[in-house]
Order: structure tokens, then sequence, then C-alpha cells
């Protein structure tokens, strides 16, 4: 559930069409490649278009990986002047790196990739420059996405379960002195906003699932799986103040379900006791209503000073 694979662009967002838009009538171009437009209407994911009106007050349905938000076009433009910058030496700064995933969950198989994510701390300088630094860097060959150092913290922050598993991970790969610091302070970043994030993603899962076995009498059964998992983790982060990557004694149902051979009516009941006890774990839990952000703030503020140096920390 990485942040920029759930972003929808919501309605009022300026955006710029990456390819040219044609008219429905005679197939002429009704504006070119690069032309900006507003979103009026957004999808529920990334799989429906958009409604995009331009200044002409035309209309056109645009897919997300055909345009960009003008204010991202805007800022791309300076590190294009030089592609290479843009992730140029970076991997070298990576100083965290772990596996999730089925693998870190317990539930892979033969076939199973090997996910890795992590942090990267990139050099003062480029902080500095005007070139700036990407929130994070990925290689889809090997299956691995680093985010740049601020960016992980502000997720954890806000209780996004991809970072809060890795901070949890059972699968360390990498880990600098700095990383190790960052793993020492992991429950500072753990709140009650576990309840809101956890439980508010999978409901409206659920209700885009229901409007899929209606209309298509489909669900991607992997996806069912993993919304589940995310309530029982949910509910353990409550209860005991620390998030459980792998699924333990569930992996055998889980697994029932990841097959597709529970009924989706039975695996929605499933889910629906499971946010029962979610409920209940939220009322009595021992964890804070906010995560610590000053503990937080003075360890990004002594990374970035330990950033100065060329050896990575």
């Amino acid at each position: 559930m990485n942040e920029s694979q759930l972003l929808i662009y919501p309605a009022g967002t300026q955006v710029v069409i990456r390819k040219e838009v044609m008219t429905a009538g005679n197939g002429s171009v009704a504006h070119p490649a690069g032309a900006v437009g507003v979103v009026v209407r957004s999808p529920v994911d990334r799989d429906h278009a958009y409604r995009v009106q331009f200044a002409d007050g035309f209309e056109a349905p645009i897919h997300h990986d055909q345009m960009v938000r003008l204010v991202d076009f805007k800022s791309s433009q300076v590190r294009d002047n030089d592609p290479s910058i843009e992730t140029d030496g970076l991997y070298s700064r990576v100083i965290f790196r772990c596996v999730i995933g089925s693998r870190a969950y317990g539930l892979d198989d033969s076939e199973s990739d090997t996910d890795r994510r992590g942090i990267y701390l990139p050099p003062a300088e480029m902080h500095w420059s005007l070139y700036g630094v990407p929130e994070q860097i990925e290689n889809d060959a090997t299956q691995e996405v680093y985010w740049e150092l601020q960016k992980f913290i502000d997720l954890a922050l806000k209780a996004n379960p991809n970072v809060l598993e890795c901070l949890y991970s059972p699968i360390v790969e990498t880990a600098t002195p700095l990383a190790e610091e960052l793993l020492s302070m992991k429950e500072a970043f753990l709140s009650k906003l576990v309840f809101q994030t956890y439980s508010g993603y999978v409901a409206s899962q659920f209700k885009k699932m229901q409007t899929d076995i209606r209309n298509q009498g489909r669900v991607k059964w992997k996806h069912v799986m993993h919304l589940i998992r995310l309530l029982i983790s949910g509910t353990h982060a409550l209860t005991v103040g620390r998030v459980s990557v792998d699924v333990g004694e569930h992996r055998e149902r889980l697994l029932v379900v990841k097959s597709g051979n529970m009924p989706f009516a039975e695996a929605d009941a499933w889910r629906k006791d499971l946010q029962k006890q979610f409920e209940s774990a939220f009322e009595h839990t021992s964890l804070p209503d906010r995560p610590n952000y000053e503990l937080a703030n003075q360890f990004l503020i002594r990374a970035r000073r330990k950033a100065i140096s060329s050896e990575l920390p």
C-alpha cells in the first residue's frame, strides 16, 4: 500500500496531459500533449479514468498514467535538464533495507517475489541544490523501493501500514548505525492513528470490492487477503503496542482467501468480525493519541547534520 500507489488526484487538481486529446466526432486533436486541464471528477481507483476539463470547456476521460499534476510537472523540468541527477549515486546512500510482502508475512510460496523496502539518506549538498531530492527511488526489476528519510518519517507518523511494517520487518538486510537508532525508537511512531488509517482504508476497499462483485462477478483475492491481514495487524498494534508482520496462526485461513476458495460473503463476515475486534482494541488501547513528533523531528535534524559527511552514517 505504497502512498504513491494509493494517491488519487481530487477534483480541482490542475494536471498536464501527456498525450494528445482527441475529439469524439471526427477524431481531430482537441488539445495537444502538454495542455493543462482541471480534474472535475475523480475515479475510485487508477483502473478507471478521470474526467478532465480544459480551458475551453471541453471535457475528456483521461487515465492516471496519461497525465501529471501541474505542480509536479513544473518541478520535474529542472531535473529533466540532467536526468542522471534524479537517482545518480542514491542507491549507495541506502541506510536501511528490509524485506516486506509475502516473505515477511509468512505467506510466501515457491513463486513469491522478494519485495525490498527501505530508506536512503541523500547527501546534504543535494538537499541544498536546485535539483532537490526525489521522495523515493525504485527499481521495478528488483522489486526495490527506498524512501527519502524525511518522507519515510512523515509516512510513519501518519501510520502508513507499509512503512510501519518496514520498521517491524523480521527480515532486515541492511541497517547502518543511523538506521539502528531509528529502529530503536520505532514505538514513537505508533499511535491511535493506526485505527483510523487501517480501518478507513479497509472499509473503502471492501466497499469497492462489493461493487466489483455486483458489476464484474469477481475480485482480486490476494487483495482481499491483505485487507483482512491489515485488520489483524492493526488490532495487534493497538493491543500489544507493536506491529506484528508475520501472520502466525492466521496463515492457513488467509491462504484459503488468497486462493479464492473462501466465498466472498464468508471473507466479508470475517472482515466484519475483525473490525469489531479492531474497534474494541481501539477503545482499550494504551497507545497515545498522537505519535511522538518531537522525537522524530529531533532524529531527522541529527540525520541531516550527519548527511554533511561523505561517509554514510
